[in-house]
Parts: structure tokens; C-alpha cells; sequence
């Protein structure tokens, strides 16, 4: 029964093991024929060439940029771009001032924009605008999350004679009109939107009103001083706009989380708006991003637990872009591209068939170390080797496609290196076996026995590699992420062809004829092993001094335990003293 019982985990986990290699087939044929992927995975900047983006500054005369600020934007840069799933890029400075970013390949249009917009945003009143609103915010369900609002039909604004006489009255709130001066009302009434530069508005000051225009140019606003920025947003996603009953309305939004200041400023705010008459300008909020309001939505409800919703004309992709941006911060200054290039790659064909050359050569020595040393126990550690290699093959080309991964030669090194950490597993696992058989043991009993000590070890091995790959992965950037990236998920294969290939092929191959029988040129045959073991708590023979030895008796000798070397120690005492 014990036998039947083996053999049939055996081929469950084979059948197990096929599956997850049919699966990673048909996600890389869904790849395929969607187009969104290949049978080959996408290569990094150092084989492959990309382009090289240079970011410039946008600063005022005489304003000049500090190596913190610039620190500070290369690693919000770089955060964007690891966000868009372009991997393998690198971010650095030149001169002190400019920002550059090499990407692999040809970046889209989203990529372009992430790179340069500075995401500055800012919630500020709406003192007078054009039109009327569009769109309306509303937390009428009570849960804290606006709700989608009913839309107004436009109509237009009589302008206000007072609006264009300088008030006499200091300001008491953001709400108040007094903020409206003569001179202001006149730069809103001359404003062009088309004309209008919305990136110079980002340093325009925070306690002063503002003259803005809607993204799409078809609206004018004054708006009134910032109440919350965006350092205050501690989280940020996209996600679909959903109704009272739950029901997705296919629109794309930003989601917003305020820290707890942001969460009070923004009741605050949302409080004394909501006590204005509705269809009134100030009633109305903007969110004003890079210079320009993305939104203005009424104020139905107060929201006070810091999680609004930005809606709009939004796509999946732009919704995405947005928050990654808000996400992880604003740039300290707004940079624009000076110059896009591109460059080839700085290794080239030439070091990938190197390091391919190195690994197939590796493979080698380790497939004929393996035959030398294990005879033809040694084709499992080939079959393993093949196995893992088309797990990990189908694995890096599923992230490349759907992950944006990219293959560099660090990551190459990585699968290089993991030819002897999977190796290592399997020379744990046939050592334990033959250890088993030394002692005596079936080769049936010798192969489960030898697994239970053997995958305690394995385990710990290949824990402390994960450790270090994660280590590496967070602390590292650039190459050497890729070296850890593939570094890890090749000693996670490892465990688990262990586990579903090489331990099933012994479970069956112990039930041969060839192996079960101890043929010498299995690599597990007992006499060759020194297997002189007899009996139940009973230690080897010792070897005399002296003796012709055989080669079964020297090998046992080698393999002796200390507690065995005692007992012959002991003996060959007693002999003496006789």
C-alpha cells in the first residue's frame, strides 16, 4: 500500500508541475496574440539601446536649483518611471542641474508625461468663473466617499459691476470676494487660455489669489488661496467612478487619501463651501494640477474623512499617470525636455553572447560533474536543469510583456549563477539518499528518508538566497536590481522543480529495475557506496591496521560517524588488552 501510495504522489506532483508549464504556455500564447508581448523577452538599456530624455529646470531669473532639489527630483523621476512598468532605466544628473533619463526603447506618450509634469497640486476656492459647473462632488450614502453628482447645464455669469472696483474690505477666508481687485478682474477678463503658460503658475504664491484655465481651455477661474496642497496626500489611485447602488459607471477617477492635516484642512474647506448656495461660484473648489484646474466640482457635502475623488476626462491610462504622480510627490521645480535622443546600447550583442557562452559552459561542467560523480543518477540533475530552465524562461517572458521587465546582463548573470544554486539542491538530495543507503536502507525507503533530511536543508539554502535577493532588490537600483530580481525567482523555481520534478522522478526510478537493483552504473549501488551496515544498533566493522583494504571497506571507513570511530576504537582495545 506504502508503494502505491508513493507512486501516486509521484505522478500528481508531475501532473501538477505539467500544468503550471501548460499554463505559462498559454499566458505566452495570449501574449502573443494579443500583441502585447513575444516569445522573446524585451531586452534592458545595456543590450538593447533606448532613448536618452534631458530634463531642464524652469526657473525664474535669477532662481537657481539646490543638489537637494535635484536629489529630490531624480528620485521622484525615477519612482514615475519604475511606476509606468519601465524597468531597467536609469536616472541621473548632468552639470549640476539637468536631469537625465535613459529608457529602454521608445517611450509612449504617458511615459513622456510623467517625466515632466511636476504634479503640484493644490484644492483653492472658486471666487468667480464663466460657466457654470459641470460636475458636482456629493457624499449623499453617508460612507465618507463623494458619490457621483448630477450634472448642471451650463449658462453664463453676469459679470459683477463690484467685481471690477478694488474692494475696501481686507479678506476674512479664500471664499471671500474682497480677494477680487481691480487688477485682478482685469487680468481675468485679458486672459487667454490658449496663450496662457499653466507650468509658471506653479510659482505663483500660495496665499494669493489666482487667475487659472481649465485643462481643456474652455473655462477661465479666479480662484482664491490655496487651502490644501499636495504634500498633504499621503496615497493616491485610479479606479471606476461607482454610483449609490454600487454599480461601476465606466468613468475613470483619481482616488485621494489626505494625511490627518490634509484630512482636516479639506473638512474645513468642504464645510464652509457646502454653506453656500449651490450654482454659485463659490461654491466650487478647483483642483488645480500643474497650473491648471482639472476640476471644479460643487460642493454637496462635507467630506470629512480626507478621501475625495477627482473625475473627470479621464482614461485608464491618464487616471493611472495622475496618481502615480500624486502618489509620489511633486517635483521640487518643473522641468521640460530639452533634448530626446537615441542612444545605442552601451554592451551590446557582443556581452550577451558572452554571458550565454558562459552559462552554456557552466551548464556543461556541471551536467559532467554530475555524470562523473553520480553515473546515471546524473541525467536527473540534466532534466532538472531543463525543466527549471523552461520554467524560468516562461516566468521572465510573462513579466517582460506583462510586467515591463527587462532582461540586462546583470539579470542574465543572475540566471547564470542560479545553474549552480539549483545544482546544489539536487547534490543535497542525492547525497542524503546515498547516505541512506550506506546505512543499510532500501533504495525505496532510502529515497523518502533521504528527502525528509535533505528538504529541510534545501529550504534553509535557498531562504537565505531569497533574503539576500530581496535585500539587494530594495536597498539596490538600476543593474543590480535585475541581478537580484532574477537571482530570486530563479531559487524559487529551484524549490519548487525540487519539489515537483526532481523528488517524484526518484520516488518512480526507485521502483526500477536499474536503480532499485543497485546497478553500478546507477550511482547508487550499496557496495560501491561502502553499505556494510549490520544491523539494527549495531555500528561498521572496524578495519584493521594493516588489513588490505577493499574499496568498499576504505569508503566506509571514510563515512564513519564519530560514534562509529569510537565503537572501533573500543574494539580494537579490547582486542589489544585479549
Amino acid at each position: 500500500m506504502a508503494r502505491t501510495s508513493s507512486v501516486k504522489k509521484a505522478w500528481r506532483s508531475l501532473a501538477w508541475l505539467g500544468v503550471i508549464i501548460i499554463g505559462l504556455v498559454g499566458l505566452n500564447i495570449y501574449g502573443v496574440a494579443s500583441e502585447e508581448g513575444s516569445w522573446t523577452p524585451e531586452l534592458a538599456l545595456d543590450l538593447q539601446g533606448g532613448t536618452q530624455i534631458i530634463l531642464a529646470p524652469q526657473l525664474e531669473d535669477g532662481q537657481g536649483i539646490s543638489g537637494e532639489q535635484l536629489d529630490q527630483a531624480v528620485s521622484i523621476i525615477r519612482d514615475r518611471v519604475d511606476a509606468s512598468g519601465t524597468s531597467e532605466s536609469e536616472v541621473t544628473t548632468q552639470g549640476g542641474r539637468n536631469v537625465v533619463v535613459s529608457i529602454p526603447g521608445e517611450p509612449d506618450e504617458a511615459t513622456m508625461e510623467r517625466l515632466q509634469a511636476s504634479a503640484q497640486l493644490s484644492f483653492r476656492p472658486v471666487l468667480y468663473t464663466e460657466a457654470a459647473p459641470v460636475s458636482s462632488m456629493t457624499d449623499e450614502d453617508g460612507d465618507g466617499e463623494p458619490d457621483e453628482g448630477a450634472s448642471a447645464s451650463p449658462s453664463a455669469y453676469e459679470p459683477d459691476p463690484a467685481l471690477a472696483t478694488t474692494p475696501s474690505v481686507e479678506p476674512t477666508d479664500a471664499s471671500d470676494l474682497n480677494w477680487i481687485t481691480e487688477s485682478l478682474f482685469d487680468r481675468f477678463s485679458n486672459t487667454d487660455c490658449a496663450a496662457i503658460d499653466a507650468h509658471s503658475l506653479n510659482t505663483a504664491p500660495t496665499d494669493e489669489p489666482l487667475v487659472a484655465c481649465s485643462d481643456d481651455n474652455a473655462q477661465r477661474y479666479i480662484l482664491g488661496p490655496v487651502e490644501v496642497s499636495g504634500d498633504q496626500i499621503d496615497d493616491a489611485n485610479a479606479g471606476m467612478v461607482t454610483n449609490q447602488q454600487g454599480v461601476s459607471t465606466g468613468q475613470w477617477a483619481v482616488n485621494i487619501q489626505f494625511n490627518s492635516a490634509g484630512t482636516n484642512a479639506f473638512a474645513a474647506v468642504t464645510q464652509r463651501l457646502f454653506s453656500y448656495d449651490q450654482g454659485t461660484p463659490q461654491n466650487q473648489f478647483a483642483i488645480v494640477l500643474d497650473g491648471a484646474v482639472i476640476s471644479a466640482p460643487t460642493t454637496n457635502a462635507i467630506i470629512s474623512d480626507g478621501r475625495p475623488q477627482i473625475s473627470g476626462s479621464f482614461t485608464q491610462e491618464t487616471a493611472q499617470a495622475l496618481a502615480d504622480q500624486l502618489k509620489y510627490g511633486a517635483l521640487p521645480v518643473s522641468f521640460e525636455v530639452q533634448s530626446q535622443e537615441t542612444i545605442t546600447a552601451t554592451l551590446g550583442s557582443d556581452q550577451l553572447r558572452s554571458g550565454l557562452i558562459a552559462g552554456l559552459v557552466g551548464a556543461i561542467l556541471v551536467i559532467g560533474y554530475s555524470l562523473f560523480q553520480y553515473r546515471t543518477l546524473g541525467m536527473v540533475t540534466v532534466a532538472s536543469l531543463i525543466v527549471a530552465a523552461i520554467v524560468t524562461y516562461l516566468m521572465v517572458n510573462i513579466l517582460s510583456w506583462s510586467q515591463g521587465f527587462r532582461l540586462s546582463l546583470a539579470g542574465v548573470a543572475g540566471l547564470i549563477i542560479s545553474i549552480g544554486t539549483i545544482a546544489d539542491s539536487f547534490i543535497v538530495y542525492f547525497e542524503r539518499i546515498r547516505d541512506e543507503l550506506r546505512d543499510g536502507r532500501g533504495l525505496e525507503s532510502s529515497v523518502e528518508a533521504g528527502w525528509k533530511r535533505a528538504f529541510r536543508t534545501i529550504l534553509a539554502s535557498d531562504a537565505i538566497n531569497v533574503i539576500a535577493a530581496v535585500v539587494l532588490f530594495v536597498v539596490a537600483v538600476g543593474n543590480v536590481q535585475g541581478f537580484a530580481f532574477t537571482l530570486g525567482l530563479t531559487t524559487l523555481i529551484d524549490v519548487i522543480v525540487v519539489i515537483l520534478f526532481t523528488h517524484p522522478m526518484m520516488q518512480l526510478l526507485a521502483r526500477t529495475r536499474f536503480f532499485g537493483g543497485g546497478h553500478r552504473l546507477s550511482g547508487l549501488d550499496p557496495k560501491a557506496l561502502g553499505a556494510v551496515y549490520r544491523g539494527r544498533a549495531q555500528f561498521r566493522a572496524p578495519v584493521v591496521a594493516g588489513a588490505k583494504k577493499s574499496r568498499s571497506a576504505g569508503e566506509a571507513q571514510r563515512r564513519q560517524t564519530i560514534a562509529e570511530r569510537r565503537a572501533a576504537e573500543q574494539a580494537g582495545d579490547g582486542e589489544k588488552e585479549s
